[in-house]
């Protein structure tokens, strides 16, 4: 499918092209969101039935699940980086994490506390926090300073890079399970797991899968089509147009999971599974999402995501400056959102070339 998108549209005027690149999103994104609820509560009940707690599943297949649109987005771009070659970038599928990993904490936290104040436990600051920080800024000095000069950009995630993030995934996993079995707790406000026939649950785990890897599709050859022909349009450069869709549309697209969750938390009042939610999220795109897709095939962007990869860097810890002041108010969410404005404006002068930095 990828291969078609230079050719695929020629003839038509832009603005159907763009419409229906529009409508490849739309659809990819509504197929994410659904087939991945469906593959979640699917998964979830199998494990039930194999007498799994329901406290190991909150904390693994759930926590995972929320990441899988990231998955399937960037993934996707990878395989189409692979089959196009050509010193093909994967500019979507860098930016729809760093995009999401932004978008979770300036969007998605700053709407929730902008409902309801969330007080910060200390287990939080000593434990979850700290990790994330932590492989942030693994993920900054890999994509800074290692494949710099490769053949295929002047930026990459290399493939041993995500191998270790892997690694690194696997080990988070299994100290989250460790932990929750030596201390649990009577209230882990996780959503009831329904019954299911084990047969009709396996059907709809594969469907799930099916459906993920069909929008994870539709998505990037909707971003990247459109990113492409808006670029030929307006006459500026296509990397650049593919990190602003992949940072944006695309990074929003593939974190409705955690909006919907986070801000319904919030407004019921469930302040941890709000910030929970954003913080263990951040941790799974990079190291479940650009572990599995680095590993696929080595992930190459051009200068851009230096920046970008910096503001994430900055708006993490930002958050947990703000955390370790024991509780998070309206008036930060309010700066978290005009950060978020002020830096989705910034990318389009980017684009458009306005902004040379």
């Amino acid at each position: 499918m990828f291969c078609l998108i230079p050719t695929f549209y020629d003839g038509w005027h832009i603005a159907p092209k763009i419409l229906i690149l529009i409508a490849f999103m739309v659809v990819g994104v509504v197929f994410l969101v659904k087939f991945c609820d469906l593959f979640v509560g699917s998964a979830s009940a199998i494990a039930k039935k194999l007498h799994i707690a329901p406290m190991i599943i909150g904390l693994t297949v759930v926590a995972m699940g929320t990441s899988c649109p990231e998955l399937a987005v960037s993934v996707s771009d990878s395989i189409a980086c692979l089959i196009e070659g050509n010193g093909a970038n994967a500019n979507v599928a860098l930016g729809n994490v760093v995009g999401s990993n932004i978008c979770n904490i300036l969007l998605v936290l700053g709407l929730s506390i902008v409902f309801t104040p969330i007080i910060i436990k200390k287990g939080l600051l000593k434990r979850e926090f700290p990790f994330l920080i932590g492989v942030s800024l693994l993920f900054v000095i890999f994509g800074i300073f290692f494949g710099i000069g490769t053949a295929t950009g002047n930026y990459a995630i290399l493939r041993w890079e995500g191998i270790i993030f892997i690694v690194l995934m696997i080990a988070y996993l299994t100290y989250l399970v460790i932990d929750a079995i030596k201390h649990p707790t009577e209230d882990e406000n996780q959503e009831e797991i329904k019954d299911m026939k084990l047969w009709k649950a396996i059907i709809f785990v594969i469907l799930g899968a099916v459906g993920i890897a069909c929008g994870g599709e539709f998505v990037v050859f909707g971003a990247k089509g459109l990113a492409m022909t808006g670029a030929d349009a307006i006459h500026v450069d296509h990397n650049l147009a593919e990190s602003l869709v992949g940072l944006t549309i695309v990074a929003v697209g593939t974190s409705l999971p955690e909006l919907v969750t986070s801000v319904v938390a919030a407004k019921k009042g469930e302040n941890d599974i709000a910030l929970g939610n954003v913080i263990g999220s951040n941790i799974f795109n990079i190291l479940f999402v650009i572990g599995i897709a680095a590993t696929v095939n080595p992930l190459t962007s051009g200068p851009e995501i230096v920046v970008d990869l910096i503001v994430m860097m900055t708006i993490t810890l930002l958050l947990f400056g703000f955390a370790l002041t024991k509780k998070l108010n309206k008036a930060m969410g309010f700066i978290f959102l005009a950060i978020y404005l002020g830096y989705t404006t910034y990318l389009i002068l980017r684009t458009l070339g306005i902004i040379n930095i």
